[in-house]
């Protein structure tokens, strides 16, 4: 099938495009760019006043299946990626059983290929039932396409199994994607220790309890000669001492999520609402204000979103009892674009790098670029739309978003999976 894009504003570093012109594809990829291009044959659409850039990926989700289909399945979580303007997704192992053989990482594939509506790119965990006692089958789930290994949602407590985990990996090439939480330091905690915590009677959460394997993550990093990824990184401490591993040439990348960028522990009031429970909890508006600086200059690779749906239900109870977590792939680029792109505290060409180009080498994939003989895995935005997050907007099973009620300017209107549309006109296409 072949398709025409005409006057896109095109953007991407990697080739050093930023200006208006046609694509045309064919058989799934870019066949050429230009001006007043001509298709004897095909679909022709005017994308006049909109922005392409490649296809958004987000490395950090829960799509929640096998197990725990309720909250949310690949065939929803997919949707939701795509109506948030993402061309793949890397969901996380912590599933019911947990993706730590080659078996389930096959049923992930099957599903995604069956009900997706992006690529799925299926990590695997780094220890039996993240139980941090027994390697997984860590060859095993490479040979059947794990992209990368991490005990998210728990993260592993032992030194010695760690370092194990990562020489394993090494040979593979593989990354390891670390969920740095020290469980005996962060015991019962609740939001992030200090002035809010006190004031609402709520266990603290102390920023060292993820500070102190960031370290050691990537201590062990530099001995093994592994790769390391900090996910969802949360304190400006964590963050300098990330950017003083990458100045000593230690191979670490980290991620920050939307909801670590743009809210911090004073959103959390009397109200307790608990979609703002989230893990690392929310920390202070100083590190909030130094992640910001570390998106401008470099030392964060990506934007991710953390995307845990929870049904109504469990996020409807006592702020202790409610599980950790929010929702945030639909909202994550209307919260970029207006919060940081609009505003040019960075640019489109640094925005399309932190969810574009740095996620798809952290996870060694083939890159996506807007050049001729690259697949079209695209994203379509309009820059200038305003819109409000009500409930009514979310295609996910769930709703525990924390940026309900904001207002945004800019969202993706198309996306493009190997030159298909899956969502048209901000509609799933089914």
């Amino acid at each position: 099938m072949a398709l025409m894009l005409r006057n896109a504003h095109v953007i991407d570093p990697q080739v050093g495009l930023n200006e208006t012109c046609d694509i045309l594809i064919r058989d799934g990829k870019i066949v050429e760019l230009g001006q007043d291009l001509e298709m004897p044959k095909g679909v022709e659409r005017d994308l006049g006043g909109k922005v392409v850039v490649p296809g958004l990926v987000d490395i950090h989700v829960h799509l929640r299946e096998p197990g725990y289909e309720y909250k949310e399945d690949i065939a929803s979580g997919t949707r939701a990626a795509a109506h948030g303007g993402f061309t793949g997704v890397c969901p996380m192992p912590n599933t019911q059983p947990t993706t730590d053989n080659a078996m389930i990482v096959e049923y992930v594939k099957n599903q995604a290929e069956k009900d997706g509506k992006c690529r799925v790119y299926p990590s695997g965990a780094c220890t039996l039932g993240l139980k941090g006692e027994t390697l997984s089958e860590i060859g095993d789930m490479v040979a059947h396409g794990a992209v990368a290994f991490t005990d998210d949602g728990r993260g592993v407590q032992d030194s010695g199994m760690m370092r194990r985990v990562m020489e394993y990996a090494r040979p593979f090439g593989k990354v390891v994607m670390s969920h740095c939480q020290d469980e005996a330091l962060v015991g019962k905690g609740q939001i992030n220790e200090g002035a809010t915590s006190t004031k609402l009677g709520l266990q603290g959460w102390p920023a060292a309890g993820e500070e102190l394997q960031i370290q050691r993550d990537i201590e062990l990093s530099l001995l093994t000669g592994c790769p390391i990824h900090i996910q969802h990184i949360s304190s400006a401490r964590g963050l300098e001492m990330i950017r003083r591993g990458k100045a000593d040439g230690i191979q670490v990348t980290c991620e920050v999520t939307p909801h670590h960028l743009f809210l911090d522990e004073t959103n959390i009031g009397s109200d307790y609402n608990t979609y703002l429970k989230v893990n690392p909890p929310l920390r202070t508006a100083v590190d909030r204000e130094e992640l910001i600086k570390g998106v401008v200059d470099g030392t964060i690779d990506c934007i991710v979103t953390d995307h845990a749906p929870h049904a109504a239900h469990e996020k409807d109870r006592e702020f202790e009892q409610a599980p950790f977590g929010m929702t945030g792939i639909e909202t994550v680029l209307g919260a970029i674009l207006t919060n940081l792109v609009r505003p040019g505290v960075i640019s489109w060409e640094r925005m399309v790098e932190l969810m574009a180009v740095k996620p798809r080498e952290i996870l060694r994939l083939e890159p996506v670029k807007l050049a001729p003989g690259s697949v079209a895995d695209l994203t379509v935005i309009d820059p200038d739309v305003e819109w409000d997050v009500t409930e009514d907007f979310y295609v996910s099973k769930s709703k525990n978003c924390g940026f309900t009620g904001a207002h945004f300017i800019g969202r993706a209107t198309d996306v493009y999976v190997g030159g298909y549309a899956t969502m048209e006109e901000g509609e799933i296409v089914e």
